[in-house]
């Protein structure tokens, strides 16, 4: 699983769902990636991918940031005026491999974007 952050800005509906689109065409690009979850928060990527072990994770994160840049730049002319200086991610990233506990990682992605209802405690006192 990675995670970066898209800088500065938010991430509008369309060029989420423009992302994920690039995204899953790259699994055919390079066919020994597997994405298993994916989706933002109003300024960051969450993705869960299966990188096999003879990959760098560090490769592959810089790859996918690089060439979904350059698409996202090519497809919306308002990115590329934007983000002059290059790319449209910041240059770090999070990496976390998964276990035990993939069913709530997958949880854990699938509610990136969505607002924390809260709860409602009601006290009572004697």
């Amino acid at each position: 699983m990675w995670g970066t952050r898209y800088r500065r800005k938010y991430i509008k509906e369309y060029a989420k769902q423009e992302l994920r689109k690039y995204l899953f065409s790259a699994t055919k690009k390079y066919p020994t990636l597997y994405i298993h979850s994916f989706n933002t928060n109003e300024d960051h990527v969450h993705l869960q991918i299966e990188i096999p072990p003879n990959l760098s994770i560090a490769d592959v994160v810089q790859r996918l940031k690089a060439e979904s840049s350059f698409h996202l730049k090519k497809k919306f002319k308002f990115i590329r005026e934007m983000y002059l200086d290059g790319s449209i991610w910041s240059v770090g990233y999070f990496v976390s491999t998964v276990g035990l506990n993939e069913d709530m990682i997958k949880r854990y992605i699938a509610n990136q974007g969505k607002k924390d209802r809260g709860t409602t405690i009601r006290l009572r006192f004697s």
